[in-house]
């Protein structure tokens, strides 16, 4: 009772404070401590389940975080870890005191390590491999113990990198192969870069045995002289992200802290729409290159910027002095790019070609389409229907009523009304969750009025979240397609339809399984008078949500109605492989009645069934599925290249038995809605996406099984244009 009052006046002040979280003073002068005495005051006061800070938490941090640094075990020395473990059962108590010895040991020691780690894989990899020793390596690294010398250290290195190098050796043996064996065509070509190309294949061709293991080799440090430049990029704040997030993800797996640059991330994540010009960058060495421009965003309508382009220097509209940003950190460099709406950002870009340029762009919202809720329609026999993707519950935290989810969806299904469709797939494969709100607003779409999903808070009655608005926006047939990886919102919606009987829910055998609700507190909000800097934000588990039967999604997940093999079939994916996740439970069920206008709902399930068991597509697909579980759970490798690539060809002689997944294809065709083939009149990029999905949709058996499960459903009357005005 005492905790239930204290998570009431924790969930009071939280509404109404404006610079603080609570009356407790969070006031250390040291950043690093302060952030740790925030995160543990949170979690103690109002995660769902708190866990109690002892030597077995101790221990479990202990592990998961050394793990984190050196998940190769090759840093950390056998003494390293002897040092370590003097802390092993003592961390509960720093954690409560908010003593750092242990972190700055480890950081410390960590970046000491690194430091010799590049003498040792620059020295390793100056020195030729050879091939044709017998020997293994094993790549199930938990077993490794660490080592004990520096002898032992190279040669761990010396197995791992030979292991990278042999793929690379092999990559380049059958570019040769192609050269020497394959005639090659000039169309379209000019005459200096046919030439040039010419040389380049009589070069590669004659290339010996020994030049392509020095090539192999300098790829692999290439490779790794990239990953240490970002490492080098890495600041202590950055690591002490890692040590927190080991303590807080001990609580559960959605337990998360955000350093002020992740929060930005994720906020983008989840509306998915940010200020800025609309580009997406990538570090390389210390270059700043232009990734990607986002259609329809400021750089992409400015037309100057392109990808590939070099971002050397940054100016704002109301300076005279420009930043100059080879060699920043990439987030440090998208701080200065990024700005309001409205405000001009001056780049001075090195374009592929060496000319160098200034580019003004005004920024504005970039809304990411990929984010989405989008729609087509395809005829099968001699009905139309609806086939609705949507990749994730996406919300503006800020405003609700701004664009989200259900009102995107609600959008949809009136434009695929407009054009007649009998039946809507609604896909939510892929679909990791996102806003509560908005999967209760969208399940009231499909329902006349009654409960979505029940809420219960540790310690307290259950909440019974309901759709109170008695208009249906689509009264006709519905399917939902789900896969291991639709999570959360998509498993409340998908049972929500389930236990309903409004809609069949076709996919893998259960959905991820996740069955709690997180909030995400910003730290800052704590602090009175903060002089520290942005403390980031804290994502963390207030309640767990149940189906309106009274069962969980916790673990177990969405049970499909029509189970199809795919990809993840044999795959340990979902909560239930997480580590700390919550228990499952189930609570009374909720007061609902099921939707009584299918006639033929059992039928049209058995029919499905018996088609998925006679599936041709389905059954490769599901012996495709067992041979990759096969090859992921292989851990030893030959290092001696004849052996290699024989398992290699081995393998791909297996695989060629899958080519005819790939040429599957079905008789059907989908079609943009009218309002996006309009703007497609003056946006390629949307124009190449759409065709790029479609393609993908007829190739799609699932899909294709939805469909058939559409044009099986009868209804026990017409599907009719039903008012929808008050559905907001």
């Amino acid at each position: 009772m005492k905790r239930n009052y204290k998570l009431s006046l924790l969930v009071l002040l939280l509404a109404f404070a404006s610079c603080s979280f609570t009356t407790k003073k969070f006031q250390d002068p040291n950043k690093d401590k302060l952030l740790l005495q925030l995160i543990t005051y949170v979690l103690e006061q109002a995660h769902f389940s708190p866990q109690e800070i002892n030597d077995q938490f101790s221990e479990e941090v202990f592990s998961d975080y050394l793990e984190q640094l050196d998940p190769f075990k090759r840093y950390f020395y056998t003494s390293d870890i002897k040092e370590f473990e003097a802390y092993k059962t003592l961390l509960d108590d720093q954690i409560k005191a908010y003593d750092l010895s242990f972190f700055n040991l480890t950081h410390e020691r960590y970046l000491e390590r690194i430091s010799e780690s590049k003498e040792i894989y620059t020295d390793v990899l100056s020195k030729p491999f050879d091939f044709s020793v017998n020997e293994n390596i094993s790549t199930d690294y938990e077993k490794l113990d660490y080592v004990g010398s520096k002898k032992e250290m190279k040669e761990r290195w010396r197995q791992q990198l030979k292991f990278s190098s042999i793929a690379n050796y092999d990559d380049l043996l059958s570019d040769q192969e192609f050269a020497k064996n394959n005639d090659l065509t000039n169309e379209g070509m000019s005459d200096a870069s046919w030439e040039e190309l010419k040389k380049e294949n009589a070069d590669i061709a004659k290339k010996s045995a020994k030049e392509l293991e020095g090539e192999a080799r300098d790829a692999t440090q290439k490779s790794l002289d990239e990953l240490y430049s970002f490492i080098e990029d890495r600041q202590r704040k950055d690591y002490f992200s890692v040590y927190i997030n080991a303590i807080v993800e001990e609580f559960d797996p959605h337990t998360f802290y955000y350093a002020p640059e992740d929060k930005d991330r994720f906020d983008v994540a989840i509306s998915g729409k940010f200020e800025g010009i609309g580009a997406r960058l990538q570090p390389k060495m210390d270059a700043t290159i232009v990734n990607e421009i986002i259609s329809g965003g400021p750089a992409w309508r400015q037309n100057e910027l392109e990808v590939g382009d070099q971002i050397t220097k940054v100016r704002q509209e109301d300076e005279t002095e420009a930043i100059n940003i080879v060699g920043m950190r990439l987030a440090d460099a998208i701080k200065f790019i990024k700005g309001p709406k409205g405000t001009d950002v001056i780049l001075t870009v090195k374009k592929v070609d060496g000319v160098i340029k200034d580019i003004t762009i005004t920024r504005d919202i970039v809304e990411l389409e990929e984010t989405y809720a989008k729609s087509s329609t395809v005829i099968k026999g001699d009905k139309k229907f609806g086939v609705i993707n949507l990749p994730k519950f996406y919300v503006d935290f800020e405003d609700y009523n701004k664009r989200n989810a259900a009102s995107d969806i609600k959008l949809e299904l009136e434009r695929l009304k407009d054009e007649g469709v009998e039946g809507i797939v609604l896909d939510l494969r892929n679909n990791g969750g996102g806003s509560l709100q908005t999967v209760i607003d969208m399940g009231g779409l499909f329902i006349k009025e009654g409960p979505i999903v029940q809420i219960k808070n540790a310690g307290e009655p259950r909440e019974i979240r309901n759709d109170r608005d008695k208009s249906i926006v689509w009264d006709g047939p519905l399917v939902i397609l789900v896969n291991e990886l639709s999570a959360s919102a998509s498993e409340i919606l998908a049972a929500a339809m389930q236990d309903y009987k409004r809609a069949i829910v076709i996919g893998s055998k259960q959905t991820f399984g996740k069955g709690t609700v997180q909030t995400v507190l910003d730290l800052n909000r704590m602090i009175r008078q903060n002089n520290e800097g942005d403390m980031g934000a804290l994502k963390y588990t207030i309640q767990k949500f149940y189906r309106i039967n009274g069962g969980s999604t916790q673990l177990e997940g969405v049970k499909s109605d029509v189970v199809v093999p795919d990809r993840y079939s044999y795959i340990d994916i979902g909560e239930k492989n997480q580590e700390n996740p919550l228990p499952w439970d189930k609570i009374e069920p909720a007061e609902y009645t099921a939707w009584g206008n299918y006639f033929d709902y059992d039928t049209t399930i058995a029919k499905s069934k018996e088609r998925i068991t006679a599936n041709e597509q389905l059954k490769l697909i599901d012996a495709n599925a067992q041979w990759v579980k096969s090859i992921r759970d292989r851990e030893v490798y030959s290092l001696n290249y004849d052996d290699y690539k024989k398992n290699l060809d081995i393998n791909q002689e297996e695989s060629k038995r899958f080519d005819k997944l790939s040429d599957y294809k079905t008789n059907l065709t989908f079609q943009s809605l009218p309002y996006e083939l309009k703007l497609m009149d003056k946006d390629s990029v949307l124009m190449e996406k759409r065709d790029r999905w479609h393609k993908t949709l007829s190739k799609d058996v699932y899909i294709e099984e939805a469909l058939n499960v559409l044009n099986d459903l009868k209804m026990s009357y017409d599907i009719k244009k039903v008012a929808t005005s008050v559905k907001n």
